[in-house]
C-alpha cells in the first residue's frame, strides 16, 4: 500500500443500528482504498458517528467529537445528532463538515474533498457482508431503516425518514456471507423489527424472513420487537427452535393514560396478559424490555402501577431511562412535567426492584448446564460468555475461570455455580464441537 494512502479514522457511539451504519462506511471506505487506522495522530480525517437522542448521549457525543479535534487535522461529524448541525458547529466551529444519519454518500464525498481518493492499487475486494466492527463470531443484521410510528418521546422518524425494509434477497445474501466467514450468532435489528416488510410491494414479515435466516444453523437473536400479532408469530418461531428464545420489546410503560401520551397503544393488563401467552407457547422463554420513568404527567400513583407490573410480570431482563427531553419530541411541550431528581429517583427505584427480581431469576440457574458462546478470554484464562438467554453489552454474562485451550468465539458447555443480580459464574464441563442447540442444552 501507498505511503500517501489517506488514512481514515472512525468512532461509532450509541446504538447497534448506529454501529451497522459505521461498518457499512468502513466497508465502502475499504473497498475505495482508503486505510482505516485507530490513532487520531495518523489520520488524515477521523469521521465521528453519533448519538442524539437524549441528553446524556449528546453529552458524550459532543466529548467524543472534541477528542478527535485534540488530534486529528479534520474532522466530520455524521449520525443522529449531526441532524442538529448548528448545535454542533457552536460548540466546535472547527470542524470539518457536519452530515446527518443515514447519509454515506454524502459523507464519503465529503472525505474525497478533504483527502482526495486513494490510488486504483489500494483497492480491495470486499465481501457482502462488509466490514465487521464486532468479533467476528456475531454480528448485527439491520433489516431495515427509518420507522413509521410517531412515539411523542422520539425523533427517529425525523432522523431517519419512515420505514424502509430491505429486500429478502439481500438479508439473505449478508447472512450467507456472514456465516461462510464464521459468525455463529446473527443479531437482528431495526427500529422496530416487526414492522419489517410492511412497506415492501412484495408483502413479506418479519417471522417469514427469520424461518428463512434459520436454515443457516445458527444463533437467530430478534431485537426491538413490538408488541403485536407479529410478535405472537415470532414466540412460535421460538417454540419451534428456529429462533432464540429471546424476546426484546420494548414496553415503555403499562399506564393506559401514560401509553396515550406516549402514542403508544397497550395497558398492565394487556401486556400481562400477552406475556403469560408467550410463556405458554414457549416456556423457555426470556424476555428483555425497557421503561421510561418520569414521563411528563406522571404521577407517584401512575409510577407504582408500573412498579406493581415489574414485580408481577417478573421479566428477565430490564431497562429504564429518567425521561429526557429530546429537541423537536412533541412531548417537550406536555403539561406538567416532573422535576429531574425525581426522574432519576423513580428509574432507580425501577432498576432495584428488577435487581431483586433478576437475583432471584438467576438462583434458578444454579446447577444448570448451557451453552455459552464466548465473548472474551483474559489473559488469566478466564473465558467471558452468553447464553441463549443474554445479548451482548446490554445483558448479564457468564464468566468460566480455568478455561486453557477456549478461544473467543467457541461454544463451550458449562455449569453454572454463583451469581450476583446481573452476572453469573460457570464451571467448565466441555469444550463442544459448535453444534448449535436452541432448546436442549
Amino acid at each position: 500500500m501507498q505511503q500517501n494512502t489517506p488514512k481514515i479514522g472512525l468512532v461509532s457511539l450509541g446504538c447497534a443500528k448506529n454501529l451497522v451504519d459505521s461498518q457499512r462506511l468502513t466497508s465502502v471506505l475499504v473497498a475505495m482504498g482508503y486505510k482505516i487506522e485507530n490513532e487520531y495522530s495518523k489520520c488524515d480525517v477521523v469521521v465521528v458517528n453519533t448519538c442524539g437522542f437524549i441528553g446524556p448521549a449528546v453529552e458524550e457525543s459532543m466529548q467524543a467529537i472534541g477528542e478527535a479535534l485534540n488530534y486529528a487535522r479534520k474532522v466530520i461529524v455524521t449520525g443522529c445528532l449531526g441532524a442538529r448541525a448548528k448545535l454542533v458547529m457552536d460548540r466546535y466551529p472547527q470542524v470539518a463538515a457536519v452530515y446527518g444519519p443515514g447519509m454515506r454518500a454524502t459523507v464519503i464525498r465529503g472525505i474525497v474533498s478533504l483527502v482526495g481518493k486513494p490510488s486504483e492499487s489500494d483497492r480491495q475486494n470486499v465481501g457482502a457482508s462488509g466490514i465487521l466492527l464486532t468479533p467476528p463470531h456475531y454480528a448485527y443484521l439491520k433489516i431495515a431503516e427509518g420507522c413509521r410510528h410517531h412515539c411523542s418521546f422520539c425523533i427517529i422518524p425525523s432522523l431517519r425518514g419512515p420505514l424502509r425494509s430491505r429486500k429478502v434477497d439481500s438479508i439473505l445474501k449478508e447472512s450467507e456471507d456472514l456465516v461462510r466467514r464464521g459468525v455463529k450468532e446473527l443479531l437482528v435489528i431495526a427500529q422496530d423489527s416487526s414492522d419489517y416488510g410492511m412497506d415492501l410491494k412484495n408483502k413479506t414479515s418479519l417471522s417469514s424472513l427469520l424461518r428463512k435466516l434459520g436454515q443457516f444453523k445458527r444463533w437467530v437473536r430478534v431485537h426491538y420487537v413490538y408488541p403485536s400479532d407479529e410478535a405472537n408469530r415470532v414466540v412460535d418461531l421460538m417454540a419451534e427452535g428456529l429462533v432464540l428464545p429471546y424476546l426484546d420489546v420494548p414496553f415503555q410503560h403499562v399506564n393506559p393514560t401514560i401509553l396515550r401520551a406516549m402514542k403508544r397503544p397497550g395497558n398492565i393488563d394487556k401486556t400481562l396478559r400477552l406475556i403469560e401467552n408467550w410463556r405458554a407457547v414457549c416456556p423457555d422463554i426470556a424476555i428483555r424490555s425497557t421503561f421510561i420513568a418520569g414521563f411528563p404527567g406522571e404521577t407517584e400513583a401512575q409510577f407504582n402501577e408500573l412498579l406493581d407490573f415489574i414485580k408481577e410480570a417478573k421479566l428477565d431482563r430490564v431497562g429504564c431511562f429518567p425521561y429526557s427531553d429530546v429537541e423537536g419530541a412533541a412531548a417537550n411541550d406536555y403539561l406538567n412535567p416532573v422535576d429531574e431528581e425525581l426522574r432519576e429517583h423513580r428509574a432507580a427505584l425501577l432498576m432495584e426492584t428488577q435487581a431483586k427480581i433478576s437475583y432471584e431469576k438467576l438462583e434458578k440457574r444454579v446447577g444448570k448446564e448451557y451453552q455459552v458462546l464466548i465473548d472474551y478470554v483474559s489473559d488469566d484464562g478466564v473465558a467471558v460468555g452468553r447464553s441463549k438467554y443474554e445479548s451482548p453489552d446490554i445483558d448479564g454474562v457468564i464468566s468460566i475461570p480455568n478455561t486453557k485451550g477456549v478461544e473467543v468465539g467457541d461454544l463451550v458447555k458449562a455449569k453454572i455455580v454463583s451469581h450476583d443480580e446481573h452476572d453469573m459464574e460457570a464451571e467448565l464441563v466441555s469444550k463442544t464441537d459448535g453444534a448449535i442447540s436452541f432448546i436442549k442444552n
